[in-house]
């Protein structure tokens, strides 16, 4: 796997729990990965990532926040055909699959 495949700004355009309008409710939808570290933001979500890579992925956990009240979790990304897919976990919350392309 190569890890700078990953780096970057993507923006997420589908989601198995929420539509394209729900996720660029406040700005667009992205998810952004910077070495170790990222962060992301769709719907009202912001999250901080810290980030490891295995040999077939990018795996994080996060730390954020959801409309004001605390958020955190847990996901991971695979590059596919030039396309980002992956899961996102909220603790003890929803979770969802996602797919971005690069910004």
């Amino acid at each position: 796997m190569n890890v700078k495949e990953f780096q970057g700004s993507w923006e997420i355009i589908e989601s198995e729990m929420w539509e394209k309008e729900d996720l660029d409710l406040t700005e667009t939808a992205y998810i952004q990965f910077a070495g170790d570290t990222g962060n992301f933001h769709f719907i009202c979500v912001d999250g901080q990532m810290d980030v490891e890579y295995t040999e077939e992925r990018a795996e994080f956990s996060w730390f954020g926040n959801d409309e004001d009240d605390t958020a955190s979790g847990r996901g991971w990304a695979v590059v596919k055909e030039g396309k980002l897919h992956g899961k996102i976990y909220f603790h003890r919350s929803d979770n969802s699959t996602f797919i971005a392309t690069k910004m």
